[in-house]
C-alpha cells in the first residue's frame, strides 16, 4: 500500500480536468452561438471527450489498486463511494433542471461509481484475472448488444439504445473495462517496480504544482467548474454583441436529427449548416423564425435541406 501520494497521479488526474474544462468551455461557447464548433457531433471533439473520459475511469482503477491491494479497506472504499454517489446525483439534479430532459441520467461520477463496484473484488485477484475482465467488459457492446436492453430501465449497461439524448453518457460497457484496465497496469507496475521508480518524480515546478493541486481536489473541481464556466458564458451573452443563436440551435438540433438517420456527423453538420446558408440568402431565415409553424416556409426549408443533403459545398454567394 502506497504511505504517500504519488505526484505522478495528482498530476495525471490534474491534466485530465483541465482537459475537461478546455472541453466544456468549448461546448459552453458553442450552447450559447459564440462558435460554430462541432463540439456535441464532430469525430475529433468526440474522441477528445472520449478520451477525458478514459483518463478519469482508467485513473480510478489505478487508485483502487493501490488504495487495497494488500487488503480491502471496505470504510474507506465505501466513504470514497458514497461521496461518488452523491455527487453524481447533485449532477443529475442539477442538470435536469439546466437542459430538462437531456439530463445527465448516467454520466462519468455514475459510472466511475458502478465500475468502483465491479472492479473492487479485482483487488485481490490474480493479473491474468483482472485483464481478462478488462477485455471482457471492454468488448460487451460488441457481441452482447440486444434490444432487450433498449430503454430508460436498462440505458447503465451500454448495452442497447437509449431512448433519450444526454449531455454526458458513459454506461457501464464498455468503460468499466478502463478501470479494469486501470487496476490491471498498476498492479503490473507494482511488480516490476515501476511506482517505485516513478514516486522520485516531484513536479515540483509553479506549473507541476498548480497541476497537481487540481489533481489532488479534481472532485471538488469537477462540481464547481462547469458552474462557473456556464455562468460566465450566459453573462457574456447578455453584456455581448448580439448572435444568431437561433441558427446555432437550428444547426445542432438539425445534426442530431439527421444524425439518427444517417449516422453520418460530418455530413449532417455540413448539411444543416448549408440549409441555414440557404434559408438565409433565399430571405426565408427571418420570416421562419417569427412564425415557425408556416407550412409554406418549413416547405421551402425541407427542400433547401434535401439540396443541402445532396451538395453540403453549395454556396449561396457563388451559386
Amino acid at each position: 500500500m502506497q504511505t504517500t501520494r504519488l505526484a505522478v497521479l495528482d498530476l495525471a488526474r490534474g491534466l485530465a480536468v483541465v482537459a475537461m474544462a478546455i472541453y466544456h468551455f468549448s461546448w459552453d461557447l458553442s450552447w450559447f452561438g459564440f462558435v460554430d464548433w462541432p463540439v456535441t457531433l464532430g469525430v475529433g471533439w468526440r474522441s477528445f471527450a472520449a478520451s477525458i473520459a478514459g483518463s478519469f475511469l482508467f485513473l480510478a482503477g489505478v487508485s483502487l489498486d493501490l488504495a487495497h491491494h494488500k487488503g480491502i479497506r471496505w470504510h474507506a472504499f465505501w466513504r470514497r463511494f458514497a461521496v461518488i454517489v452523491a455527487a453524481a446525483a447533485a449532477i443529475s439534479l442539477v442538470t435536469y433542471f439546466a437542459f430538462g430532459n437531456s439530463f445527465v441520467r448516467f454520466g462519468i461520477l455514475h459510472s466511475i461509481a458502478a465500475a468502483s463496484l465491479i472492479a473492487i473484488p479485482f483487488t485481490r485477484a490474480p493479473l491474468w484475472l483482472t485483464f481478462a475482465a478488462s477485455v471482457f467488459v471492454l468488448t460487451l457492446p460488441l457481441w452482447a448488444s440486444s434490444y432487450f436492453f433498449n430503454g430508460q430501465f436498462w440505458l447503465w449497461t451500454g448495452l442497447g439504445t437509449p431512448d433519450y439524448g444526454s449531455v454526458d453518457y458513459v454506461p457501464v460497457a464498455p468503460w468499466a473495462g478502463v478501470t479494469l484496465a486501470g487496476l490491471a497496469l498498476s498492479e503490473a507496475f507494482r511488480k516490476f517496480n515501476v511506482w517505485e521508480k516513478l514516486s522520485n518524480w516531484s513536479f515540483a515546478g509553479r506549473a507541476g504544482r498548480s497541476t497537481r493541486f487540481i489533481g489532488r481536489h479534481s472532485l471538488v473541481v469537477y462540481l464547481l467548474h462547469q458552474p462557473v464556466l456556464f455562468s460566465l458564458v450566459w453573462t457574456a451573452t447578455l453584456l455581448g454583441p448580439d448572435v444568431d443563436r437561433a441558427a446555432t440551435a437550428f444547426i445542432r438540433n438539425c445534426s442530431v436529427a439527421c444524425q439518427d438517420n444517417l449516422g453520418a456527423p460530418d455530413i449532417c453538420n455540413a448539411a444543416c449548416s448549408c440549409t441555414i446558408d440557404r434559408l438565409k440568402a433565399d430571405d426565408v431565415w427571418t420570416a421562419l423564425n417569427d412564425d415557425p409553424t408556416n407550412q409554406s416556409l418549413r416547405a421551402q426549408m425541407n427542400t433547401r435541406y434535401a439540396q443541402c443533403l445532396a451538395d453540403p459545398e453549395w454556396n449561396p454567394v457563388t451559386d
